[in-house]
Parts: C-alpha cells; sequence; structure tokens
C-alpha cells in the first residue's frame, strides 16, 4: 500500500491511518471483500467462514469482522418518534427485548435470568432500529435509555412488562399489548415490527455466530442493525450497503488482545 507524506510535517502515512484498517497487514482488497461479504448476508458471515473465502487465519478472519462492525456502529443519532410521523405528527415506536446465550458466571435457570439482555427500538416511520445491551431490565437501568432513544413527544408501543409500564407515562402516548391474555395486535397498537428483527437476530447468532462473549455483543448488534437500516426494501442494494459500511471506518480503532 503507497505511502504518503505529509505536507507540513514531512512524516509518511499511508490511507488505512485514522481508520479501522490502520496497523493491518491485510491486504485492501481483502478488506473491501471482507465488508461485502459481511454487509451483503442477511444472518451474517461467520469468521470461519471468511477464514476460508479469503486464505487468512481464523484469528485474522475474526479481527476483520470486528473491526468491520465497529465501522457499522452508529455515532450520535436522534432521538426517534420526533416530528416525521403520519401528517408531520409525531411518530410511533416499538420497544422489546430479548434474551440470548448466557450471563458471564451465572448458572443456567429456567426463565431468562441467566440470559444476555438486549433492549432494541424500532421507529415506525422511518423504520430505523436501535439496539443495546443491558445488563438487567430495571426500570432505572431502561428509563435512560429510552429517554435518550425516543422523542418525549412520541407514541410508545409495548408489551405489559412491568418496566415500560412504569416509564411510558415520560411520552406523550403510551399503548400497550397484554401477551400474557393472548392479545398481540390491537389495530395499529403492537410490536410486531421490533420482534421481527428479533427474529433476523436470533437466527443469526444461533445459526451462523453460535456464540457470543457479553463483552463483544454490542458489535454483533451493530452489524444485524446496520443491515436492518439499510435492507433491500428501504432500497439499499448489496453494493451500496458495503459501500455505506466503508463510509464509517474514518476515525475509528479497534485491537484485541485475543478473540475470546
Amino acid at each position: 500500500m503507497g505511502l504518503r507524506r505529509c505536507g507540513d510535517c514531512k512524516k509518511q502515512f499511508t490511507v488505512t491511518v485514522g481508520t479501522v484498517f490502520e496497523s493491518s497487514h491485510v491486504k485492501l482488497h481483502l478488506w473491501l471483500q471482507a465488508a461485502h461479504l459481511l454487509a451483503s448476508s442477511k444472518k451474517g458471515f461467520s469468521a470461519h467462514q471468511l477464514h476460508r473465502t479469503l486464505g487468512v487465519t481464523y484469528k485474522t478472519a475474526w479481527f476483520m469482522f470486528h473491526r468491520l462492525r465497529e465501522a457499522m456502529r452508529d455515532g450520535a443519532l436522534a432521538p426517534m418518534g420526533g416530528l416525521d410521523g403520519p401528517a408531520g405528527g409525531a411518530g410511533i415506536v416499538e420497544a422489546d427485548e430479548t434474551f440470548i446465550g448466557r450471563e458471564p458466571g451465572k448458572p443456567k435457570k429456567r426463565a431468562y435470568h441467566h440470559k444476555m439482555k438486549v433492549l432494541s427500538l424500532v421507529d415506525r416511520d422511518t423504520k430505523q432500529v436501535r439496539s443495546v445491551v443491558v445488563d438487567d431490565l430495571k426500570p432505572d437501568t431502561v428509563k435512560p435509555i429510552l429517554a435518550a432513544n425516543i422523542a418525549k413527544e412520541a407514541s410508545l408501543f409495548t408489551d405489559e412488562a412491568g418496566h415500560y409500564v412504569k416509564l411510558g407515562k415520560d411520552f406523550i402516548e403510551h399503548q400497550i399489548t397484554s401477551h400474557g391474555k393472548g392479545e398481540y395486535v390491537r389495530g395499529i397498537v403492537h410490536t410486531n415490527t421490533v420482534e421481527g428483527y428479533f427474529s433476523v437476530f436470533k437466527r443469526g447468532m444461533k445459526g451462523v455466530y453460535q456464540h457470543c462473549g457479553k463483552q463483544h455483543l454490542h458489535r454483533y448488534l451493530a452489524e444485524f442493525d446496520f443491515r436492518y437500516n439499510n435492507r433491500v426494501k428501504l432500497g439499499v442494494g448489496d453494493v451500496e450497503r458495503a459501500e455505506r459500511a466503508l463510509r464509517g471506518v474514518v476515525g475509528k480503532r479497534l485491537t484485541y488482545q485475543t478473540t475470546r
């Protein structure tokens, strides 16, 4: 990869400086291939598959994909459900949680308490998703996430979980479907959109990635969020999706000492 020289300080650098590719010995064309493979696969592309496809070591493939997931992470984002809803009114945001894998150090139990917890929000109008790894679902944990990511003037649609019941009053409207009573849809009130996202996410995590440590889960979520937010139904094809992923490589660095 060709060297450049700074006109001011005269130091040499490459085009990868200041990107997720910095200090990588992998050829740039392999990075571009990896970005396309990760961006174009609906349910993910494993490091083992990348290792076989590109002929790099498994460890290198693992590092490459995590750097690309870092590039897919969104930065500062405006609250969902603002004044972009129907007829210029406030929008609708669905909120729900799902459970996956196992929390480090927690014994297996019948319920979900031993599992890792993910909270996701879907803006009905922009058709975008935003996901966060949470330690628990206590109101004090969930409240700042909802406050930072949902506009006060939004309508919040959830199930009957206690944390939503307590926090729904923070928004102009809160509509609940009582899943425990067999109610899943009431007119336009439902959480089917966010549950559809969870379906794709969990199929990918179980079928492609199979295992994920909690310290890396936020990057896998960034990957699935990115593909959902740049999907074909929104007019984004595979090539454009990969290009959008590559736009996020600047200003980000990621280093690891271990693949565990």
